[in-house]
């Protein structure tokens, strides 16, 4: 009996292999100018939606994702899943106990926000309050990986898509993000203190500062300083580059401590 059985969970493995492989395949077909496969699932979006779901069901979801991953290639399907309500289920997915699924679920994540700069730009405009809402609940989870992974993706699209270059000037102009990255530069995880400073650093580096921010650095600058005087990568030309950065930013946080106190 017992042979049995594995033998058919082999063979539902394989099977399900087997659909993702014919999914891949089909979604590479052109037939002309068109992709008739990426027409139809256009005209049936219910699909990504329900692609999207299948994370809540863990021996499917990998396969799933993977499917999800291969549709987003595309722009339009990219859009849909970022414009519609499936896209906040992620939140929730990258953090779930298992740590397979809850991976490939932030590869999935990650994709939406970093493979089409148009339209991730388009939807952090049209939804910035609401995204980055419930973004700062990944940057301050109580889970090590997913603080360490949110962060880094968020240095990514927020600093280095040119097309999000107006998304990050109006994210370094808010106290409550600012107060998110002096918290991450004091986690216990050296790593996280430093993708916490490359964000950090431009609120700082910043030269139109609003007086909110101005303020916040002044009233914290003593302990700032001390973070950033222990804070190194270690040795080679990157090191070198990171100590001349934080040069600059502890003599900025300097002179704003010596500005007249605005009431």
């Amino acid at each position: 009996m017992s042979e049995n059985l594995n033998l058919t969970l082999m063979l539902l493995m394989q099977a399900r292999k087997d659909l993702v492989h014919c999914w891949c395949i089909l979604l590479k077909q052109t037939i002309g100018s068109g992709n008739c496969c990426v027409e139809y699932i256009e005209s049936h979006l219910d699909l990504l939606d329900f692609l999207v779901l299948c994370y809540d069901n863990k021996d499917v979801a990998l396969n799933c994702g993977n499917m999800v991953r291969e549709c987003i290639k595309f722009p339009s399907l990219a859009k849909y899943i970022l414009d519609s309500t499936s896209f906040e289920l992620f939140f929730k997915y990258v953090e779930l106990p298992n740590f397979d699924v809850a991976s490939d679920a932030f590869a999935t994540f990650r994709d939406l926000l970093t493979r089409h700069e148009t339209a991730v730009s388009e939807f952090l405009t049209a939804r910035y309050e609401e995204f980055f809402e419930l973004y700062e609940k990944l940057l301050t989870s109580a889970n090590y990986v997913t603080r360490r992974q949110s962060l880094k993706l968020l240095s990514e699209f927020l600093l280095e898509l040119p097309s999000n270059s107006h998304i990050m000037k109006r994210y370094i102009l808010e106290v409550r993000h600012l107060k998110v990255m002096m918290t991450l530069l004091k986690d216990s995880s050296k790593n996280i203190q430093i993708s916490a400073f490359h964000i950090f650093k431009v609120f700082v580096a910043n030269p139109n500062k609003p007086h909110e921010i101005i303020a916040i650095l002044a009233k914290n600058h003593e302990r700032l300083l001390m973070l950033l005087h222990n804070l190194s990568v270690g040795k080679g030309a990157e090191d070198e580059q990171f100590e001349e950065e934080k040069e600059l930013i502890i003599k900025e946080i300097e002179r704003v401590s010596r500005l007249p106190k605005i009431t």
